[in-house]
């Protein structure tokens, strides 16, 4: 089943986590990911507001979480620490 990864992202060091999505979405995209939204318009209805909010498509719940404990990835991770307050989830859809 395919399955999203959805980023709820508040960021701090602008320059720092420019560094971290110059290499995050070619890694995403190594593991078969596809943004279907990346920092675009929302309406906060309830829960912590994040000013950017990142959805990815995979083929499945494995390989988004292949994709994160991945190399490519976690190099991408070590300029966002410190860069970013986020909160990341895997869903499997229902397709």
């Amino acid at each position: 089943m395919p399955a999203l990864w959805i980023a709820h992202v508040t960021v701090t060091d602008e320059e720092a986590y420019g560094r971290y999505a110059k290499l995050a979405g070619p890694a995403i995209a190594k593991y078969g990911g596809a943004f279907v939204a990346r920092g675009g318009r929302y309406v906060q209805l309830e829960g912590k507001e994040r000013a950017r909010n990142v959805v990815a498509q995979f083929p499945s719940v494995e390989a988004a979480e292949e994709c994160y404990r991945s190399p490519e990835y976690q190099e991408a991770m070590s300029h966002a620490r410190g860069a970013a307050e986020r909160e990341l989830v895997i869903v499997e859809t229902t397709e």
